[in-house]
């Protein structure tokens, strides 16, 4: 199954960093995001795009977890050469992780 299937995501971005949320639609599904969706198993399914540390934040109470990926967007949008370099769409990349 893909994460889209029971997660949706939100993204931002401040310099080389991206800053993704997942948060389960349904409070009972949040359990097994936390046990599939850890900072070692983002860090690897963004392997090419993300290089530097991935932290990931628990926040159970609202169904949701918080990535922040360093090192994430080419040195940023004013430095990066990619024609979308924004933590925006990655959001979408994290969505099609399979658990």
């Amino acid at each position: 199954m893909k994460l889209r299937d029971i997660a949706h995501s939100r993204a931002g971005d401040k310099g080389d960093i991206s800053n993704l949320s997942l948060i389960a639609y349904r409070q009972e599904d949040y359990a097994l995001l936390e046990h599939a969706v850890t900072a070692e198993r983002v860090r690897r399914h963004f392997a090419g795009i993300v290089h530097g540390e991935v932290t990931r934040y628990l926040l159970p109470q609202l169904g949701a977890m918080n990535f922040v990926m360093q090192r994430a967007l080419g040195g940023g949008v004013t430095r990066s050469l990619a024609l979308d370099a924004h933590g925006k769409s990655l959001s979408s990349v994290l969505l099609d992780m399979d658990i």
